[in-house]
């Protein structure tokens, strides 16, 4: 039997203690998976780092970008963009400072 569809998420190094540590996470996914789902499947059991990523109606934080194979999905669909199998899901958090 082959193994389940699944896509690699590159963790950003801000959000890696949430993670053990890891630089990247392997998650499978459903045919129909868009970003939404996804992050619902890496924040299970993780609300410490779904806090960081999603405002609490869902919506991403303003300072967390998200890019599915090197496209941005506030240019595409949103929370809404499709997530095939095989895909990279890049997390990428903005940095302040002064």
């Amino acid at each position: 039997m082959p193994p389940p569809p699944s896509v690699i998420v590159l963790i950003p190094a801000l959000l890696r203690q949430y993670v053990d540590g890891r630089s990247a996470v392997r998650l499978d996914v459903a045919d129909d998976a868009d970003v939404a789902s996804l992050l619902d499947g890496l924040g299970e059991g993780r609300p410490l780092l779904e806090q960081r990523i999603r405002e609490e109606t869902g919506a991403l934080r303003r300072y967390v970008n998200i890019y599915v194979d090197g496209e941005d999905v506030r240019r595409l669909d949103g929370l809404a963009t499709a997530v095939p199998a095989g895909a990279t899901v890049m997390i990428m958090q903005s940095v302040a400072g002064g």
